[in-house]
């Protein structure tokens, strides 16, 4: 474990990646048989929240190196990143021998919010299914820290918008906006992205303020638009900002706002 992790960290200072993930790979199958040998005890978490942290961030990037040189398929480093996760998040859900203070349980959520980040990037929502339900059933998920959680809601809130849940989603997804820590504008940010178009299908509408402050003035003429029941500006905005809306994935979503512009249409008639 200790001579991959040497190996791992001369491979990052050369910038090769790829035996990166390589050498973290094997860091992490090392470790997890240490863990598991470590029955009800779990002070070794914070060193699986290093080590599994380090091996998606190295499978993303020597993804990225190799799609660069046209090798690989596209996510499938990621895939393999997702299955040695999949595995600690097994030994870790599957701890119930130990008293809750020394449970492996509290691993939980940190694997299953690296897992989402997989999962989105390489577009398999469905695999989300049953972690959420595996967090959504421990007597744990009320007592996570508040930064796990905030990261849980937005990936839960972002996977309810795109299957049509929009009550869930605005749930979630206020959830997410309202715990993230006032200087984390970032954060706030990017989950206003996916909560705006959410709000504005169930009728509440964003303040020009709002957009100002977070820098989202691309929803601007969508907002008046749609407000005013106007739909030559709503299709005039939705072409102007269109990479950006594809970019983030909600073009498809902003697109269903033209039913509530003609419902306001035909209150003004």
């Amino acid at each position: 474990m200790v001579a991959a992790h040497l190996r791992c960290t001369y491979a990052v200072a050369n910038h090769d990646f790829v035996e990166a993930y390589k050498c973290q790979t094997v860091v992490v199958q090392s470790f997890l048989k240490a863990f598991q040998a470590h029955k009800e005890e779990n002070w070794a978490l914070s060193l699986m929240f290093a080590v599994t942290l380090d091996l998606r961030i190295f499978a993303n990037n020597a993804e990225q190196q190799l799609q660069k040189k046209g090798k690989g398929k596209v996510g499938d480093m990621l895939e393999k990143a997702a299955e040695q996760l999949m595995s600690c998040f097994r030994v870790c859900a599957s701890d119930n021998r130990a008293g809750i203070d020394d449970s492996k349980k509290w691993g939980m959520l940190f694997l299953v919010n690296q897992l989402f980040k997989i999962y989105f990037k390489i577009n398999k929502l469905h695999l989300c299914k049953p972690l959420i339900r595996a967090i959504d059933s421990s007597n744990l998920k009320d007592d996570y820290s508040m930064a796990q959680r905030v990261t849980y809601k937005y990936y839960v809130g972002r996977k309810a918008m795109f299957d049509s849940d929009f009550k869930l989603a605005e749930e979630y997804l206020s959830f997410s906006f309202q715990h993230s820590h006032r200087s984390c504008q970032r954060n706030k940010r990017l989950i206003l992205i996916y909560l705006l178009p959410v709000k504005m299908l169930l009728g509440h509408m964003p303040t020009n303020q709002l957009l100002k402050k977070y820098d989202l003035m691309q929803f601007a003429d969508v907002t008046k638009a749609v407000s005013e029941g106007n739909l030559l500006l709503l299709n005039e905005a939705l072409a102007k900002h269109e990479t950006f809306f594809i970019r983030c994935g909600i073009f498809l979503i902003l697109e269903k706002l033209k039913i509530i512009t003609y419902r306001n249409l035909f209150k003004k008639v």
